[in-house]
């Protein structure tokens, strides 16, 4: 479900619910135990708040919640389904050490690349909802020589079964390899983007999602995302 943005001025505790801190109800005793302030003073039951105003909530709590929640970042190798597929391996049979965590979105089974894998569910929406407009970047190699106009094409947008695809951003990389970075997720889109233009898809490899890198990762491997990594990720995604 989407969620709708606050209309200012808005009551703390939903401000609180909406940012991911706590429920409503969680929020009012947040509020009553004294761990939230707005702009230095200490808040009260019923308070509202405008955009500028200055909400912080107390370390404690924010180390919390930080504790409950996992961020890995995942190479899924190919011929992995992100979701379970019946007679097909799956990242949840691959890796039983991350069992109660899902992916973030989907990687088609024969691409590889970068998966975040969570147990967040404030994540999905934030990251996956078109409206959001957050990156993914790729690295992608076909089967002939790309040419100048193909490059254009893939930036402006290519019709595809009625759909114009979105601005994007692409660059040579190699005489049949370039990177293309798109800030949406329509089903098999880069392949069929390259399709409509008369490529086909020899190798797709995610490599970036927003500030989260793939790197040396090598396939089938996974880490952590902590620390300055993770508060940037989670800034930029609205928590």
């Amino acid at each position: 479900m989407k969620q709708e943005p606050l209309i200012y001025p808005v009551r703390l505790n939903r401000y609180l619910a909406h940012k991911g801190l706590a429920t409503r109800r969680g929020a009012d005793e947040l509020i009553e135990k004294k761990l939230v302030t707005i702009n230095g003073t200490v808040a009260k039951l019923g308070d509202k708040i405008n955009e500028k105003d200055v909400v912080i909530v107390a370390p404690s709590v924010l180390a919390s919640i930080s504790k409950q929640y996992r961020y890995i970042a995942y190479h899924k190798p190919c011929g992995v389904s992100t979701d379970v597929q019946p007679g097909s391996q799956s990242i949840s049979s691959e890796l039983p050490a991350l069992r109660g965590l899902f992916p973030l979105g989907r990687l088609d089974k024969a691409s590889h690349g970068l998966i975040i894998l969570t147990n967040d569910g404030r994540l999905t929406e934030r990251l996956l909802h078109p409206s959001h407009h957050h990156e993914k970047e790729y690295l992608v190699r076909v089967d002939k020589p790309i040419t100048d106009s193909f490059i254009r094409h893939l930036e402006h947008g290519i019709l595809i079964e009625g759909y114009k695809t979105k601005q994007a951003k692409a660059r040579r990389s190699g005489e049949t390899i370039f990177y293309i970075t798109i800030v949406e997720g329509k089903k098999h889109q880069i392949r069929r983007m390259c399709t409509a233009e008369g490529y086909q898809v020899k190798d797709l490899n995610r490599v970036r999602v927003m500030n989260i890198k793939l790197g040396t990762l090598k396939e089938g491997a996974y880490r952590s995302i902590e620390k300055d990594e993770l508060s940037t990720f989670l800034k930029n995604i609205g928590l």
